[in-house]
């Protein structure tokens, strides 16, 4: 006799959860794939298709091998492909998504006319951005964006920064009695200076007490949170497994929330950040509500940014905005001036006979030059900055995605993957854009077979720049500060700042490679890239400093 069991109501009730459950999944797993599958479909029929270079790995596409690649090597291969391909092309990227990179003159300049609006930020670079830095100026985008900068806008005018020199002036000076003292106490009249490191803190003292009226001391050796923050990140590399973690988080911007070492980093860093400015933000309120803040002071970056938060809709900013501003200023401020004037110093030590004429115009000048002086009277000054800004842009590249559809014009056509000739291309909703800053800035084509020198008497002669490059519409035809309504704001900050400093040490020191001109140099991960003298650790550039006499 056969005994059949049956089954209890609570067992029944468990499968019928689990078969929903999995019907459930099932489902919006089924319901993604349509949707991927439609919207590749009309990304397909909406979009030029472009020829472009094979993907060298089934998963990565060409990305790996872009990420692996040092700045100047990845813009060398976007400058082979526009070779190949023609000024605008495709690459494939991560788990099937394509971007279309644009090395067009005309091209750039509709893409960054329109950025913030069509063009927007991709959703990594958003969650990325959020989380260390709040939603302030780099992260919004729109109306939002257009707020913010206007309320922050009268805080890097010309009068602004007029004033501040006296500032950039005093740091250079600290790092000038500093390095006067090592050479003294060196037997052999010269010593050898790590020089990022003191860039890095002339910088961030610098916007500190220009910007915020704070001196973070890093200069006189003070061990402030922020400026041990900052130092992190040089001396922790991203490895081979943070690379792959960011190429997947690209696809999955989910990803990047895995709590790695470099995103803990990341992490640390934006709560230190976070800390300091609601410091500055309490003190100077508490200032301000003492009648102890004059007029200027509400031209201030901090001045401004306390009186946003009592203004009309119009220039009005949230607290969490407020911090978020200050927190991308220290970012900011501290990052990009501090590697341009690295390289500047590397430069200049590689090249002697530039260092010389750069020391002999600023001597026969004489006293240290105001800030309408820097901007027009020193010219060889203005041609090595503005080398360097052409040949180490601080950031290389930057990545977008349609927020609607578009047609970009082109200067001259290009072969579509079909061989039909077009002289624009039609771009889909949801299509990755791509520029390289350093591949135009450096690029043959638009600069001259000489592009790749570094050579400042380009910036003094009318021929000096070819007419392709005059097409780069940008600060002095350059990319670097970008174009449209993301231009740098910061921008004529970051130059004065750049001559300020950079007058001082060239007038009063002579600087050679610790191992000669021709020292290896590689590229190393700070918050951006950094140049590094090769088997140096972290961010090392040590350089031999003496006294010019």
């Amino acid at each position: 006799m056969n005994v059949i069991s049956v089954p209890s109501p609570s067992s029944l009730w468990e499968t019928v959860r689990s078969v929903d459950a999995f019907n459930v999944a099932f489902s919006f797993v089924a319901l993604w794939a349509f949707v991927k599958v439609l919207r590749t479909l009309r990304w397909r029929l909406k979009t030029t298709q472009l020829r472009g270079p094979p993907r060298t790995s089934f998963i990565y596409g060409v990305s790996y091998d872009l990420a692996s690649a040092r700045s100047q090597d990845r813009g060398g291969a976007y400058e082979r492909w526009a070779t190949e391909y023609g000024v605008a092309y495709m690459i494939p990227s991560t788990l099937g998504q394509t971007k279309i990179v644009l090395c067009d003159p005309r091209a750039i300049a509709h893409f960054y006319a329109r950025e913030t609006w069509t063009y927007v930020q991709t959703p990594l670079s958003l969650a990325l951005m959020e989380a260390t830095l709040g939603r302030g100026l780099l992260w919004s985008q729109g109306e939002d964006h257009r707020r913010q900068r206007k309320a922050l806008t009268p805080a890097f005018s010309n009068g602004a920064i007029r004033k501040l020199t006296s500032v950039f002036y005093d740091s250079a000076y600290k790092a000038k009695g500093a390095w006067d003292t090592a050479i003294e106490s060196s037997k052999d009249g010269d010593a050898v200076i790590e020089v990022q490191n003191w860039m890095n803190h002339i910088s961030l003292d610098t916007v500190g007490i220009a910007g915020f009226s704070h001196d973070f001391g890093s200069l006189d050796g003070k061990h402030a949170s922020v400026t041990e923050a900052f130092d992190t990140f040089g001396a922790n590399q991203p490895s081979a497994v943070n690379k792959v973690f960011m190429l997947f988080a690209f696809v999955f911007p989910i990803i990047a929330k895995i709590p790695t070492k470099r995103a803990n980093l990341f992490k640390k860093l934006g709560v230190t950040m976070e800390e300091i400015s609601n410091d500055l933000l309490t003190r100077s309120r508490r200032e301000k509500d003492m009648n102890m803040s004059g007029r200027d002071e509400e031209k201030s970056i901090i001045g401004l940014l306390i009186k946003s938060e009592n203004q009309d809709a119009e220039l009005h900013m949230s607290k969490e905005e407020v911090v978020a501003q200050m927190k991308v200023l220290l970012l900011a401020g501290y990052e990009t001036t501090s590697i341009s004037l690295t390289w500047a110093l590397i430069e200049l030590s590689r090249h002697p006979d530039v260092q010389t004429s750069l020391r002999k115009e600023l001597l026969a000048f004489g006293a240290d030059p105001t800030y309408d002086q820097l901007k027009a009277n020193l010219p060889y000054l203005d041609a090595v900055v503005h080398e360097i800004l052409r040949l180490h842009p601080p950031v290389g590249e930057s990545t977008r995605i349609a927020a609607a559809d578009d047609v970009i014009p082109l200067s001259e056509p290009v072969r579509t993957e079909s061989g039909e000739m077009t002289d624009s291309i039609s771009i889909a909703k949801g299509t990755l854009i791509t520029i390289s800053g350093t591949s135009i800035n450096r690029s043959s084509a638009i600069w001259g077979p000489d592009a790749k020198e570094f050579k400042p008497d380009r910036w003094l002669t009318e021929d000096g720049i070819s007419g392709k490059a005059k097409e780069v519409q940008g600060h002095r035809h350059l990319l670097t500060f970008v174009d449209g309504p993301r231009t740098c704001l910061g921008k004529d900050f970051a130059i004065t700042e750049f001559k300020t400093v950079l007058s001082v040490l060239v007038k009063n020191f002579v600087f050679e490679m610790r191992d000669g001109p021709d020292t290896p140099l590689e590229l190393a991960m700070g918050i951006l890239p950094r140049p590094r003298v090769v088997g140096e650790d972290g961010i090392g550039v040590p350089l031999r400093v003496r006294r010019y006499e």
